[in-house]
């Protein structure tokens, strides 16, 4: 049914979804109803990351509820955590559409959204309305289309000082492909200076608290090893949190051949062609580090055994996105139930 929406148009059954479970929070019971059939965790689950509690390690990633208008309905789906946005500092109305696109038998997405979204200002406004979500809210930020390169710190910086209050942690967002440029503060020496800008202003923000939140960096699949290497040792010297692992990718290999047709598309790749490269890539983080750097993985997970890999691999914390898709949110309700019965922590 959902696929049918829209005459297909991917973008408009992710919308219909998000503002029917947002009209279905608002109904009274509906959210217990439905935290009966999806949303009850196992126990042996919960565990503190990054000095935060998650009632369970499995998540919602950032780019499904942007604009943060369902989140009561999550937790009812299972979700241990949700991670909103990407959120920029001004609104803007991401790339020309079609920018979704289905890739049915490979179990695959590529988009091109390009951080469509209400600002952060509007984000804070969303955010005060809401009491206790009963989970840890990640918020995403990255830079504004509008704003030039040489300015990108500055942009960063204002979406943290007004969401700060409202988010138990915080993810840069340097690695979608669907900005112009924005890979390219992946590179040590802009990392460095955006990163060393925000941890300082969170700390001017924590002034009297318990420390400045966590900040974690998404990171993109495609870099290599040694620029992987290179990225962490700024990471490990500014004192990031932890690496989410990883964003979607510019590569099409993977692809089913009746899919080869959209292979031609401009955007980033996720879903099950991502799910050896995540889990390879979660893994080398964790040895160059040591598995003292926590890692949050993400990417090519459609099976509760996907999500136990990366969890080998030497992530803390696991996300699903395009698993939702093609799953349900059954999917999360297995995940869950799987890694409490294989004990894994």
């Amino acid at each position: 049914m959902l696929y049918r929406l829209g005459r297909g148009d991917a973008e408009v059954a992710h919308e219909q979804t998000l503002h029917g479970l947002r009209r279905l929070s608002r109904v009274p019971g509906a959210v217990s109803a439905l935290s009966r059939t999806f949303g009850s965790l196992p126990a042996g689950l919960e565990r503190t990351v990054f000095g935060v509690r998650f009632p369970s390690p499995v998540g919602l990633a950032a780019g499904m509820d942007k604009n943060g208008i369902a989140l009561p309905a999550w937790r009812a789906l299972g979700f241990g955590f949700v991670e909103v946005g990407t959120v920029t500092a001004h609104a803007q109305p991401g790339n020309p559409k079609p920018r979704l696109f289905r890739l049915v038998e490979s179990e695959a997405v590529i988009n091109r959204m390009g951080f469509n979204n209400l600002g952060s200002a509007a984000l804070a406004g969303k955010l005060s309305s809401y009491g206790d979500l009963g989970y840890p809210l990640g918020i995403s930020i990255g830079k504004s289309k509008v704003t030039e390169l040489e300015d990108a710190v500055a942009d960063y910086v204002t979406s943290l000082q007004r969401l700060y209050r409202f988010g138990d942690y915080f993810a840069v967002n340097v690695s979608s492909p669907n900005t112009p440029g924005l890979r390219s503060l992946q590179d040590s020496g802009h990392l460095r200076e955006l990163l060393t800008a925000l941890h300082t202003e969170a700390k001017a923000l924590s002034m009297g608290g318990r420390g400045p939140k966590p900040i974690l960096v998404k990171i993109a699949p495609d870099l290599t090893e040694q620029a992987i290497d290179e990225l962490l040792g700024v990471c490990t010297d500014v004192g990031v949190a932890g690496i989410i692992a990883t964003n979607t990718t510019i590569g099409r290999s993977g692809l089913a051949p009746v899919d080869e047709r959209l292979a031609g598309e401009a955007g980033g790749l996720s879903g099950r062609p991502l799910t050896e490269t995540s889990a390879k890539t979660v893994a080398h983080i964790h040895a160059e580090t040591g598995g003292a750097l926590p890692i949050i993985g993400v990417g090519g997970i459609l099976d509760p055994d996907d999500a136990a890999r990366l969890v080998d691999a030497g992530a803390s914390l696991v996300q699903i996105y395009t698993g939702l898709i093609y799953r349900g949110p059954g999917l999360v309700r297995r995940t869950n139930r799987h890694l409490a019965q294989a004990g894994i922590r």
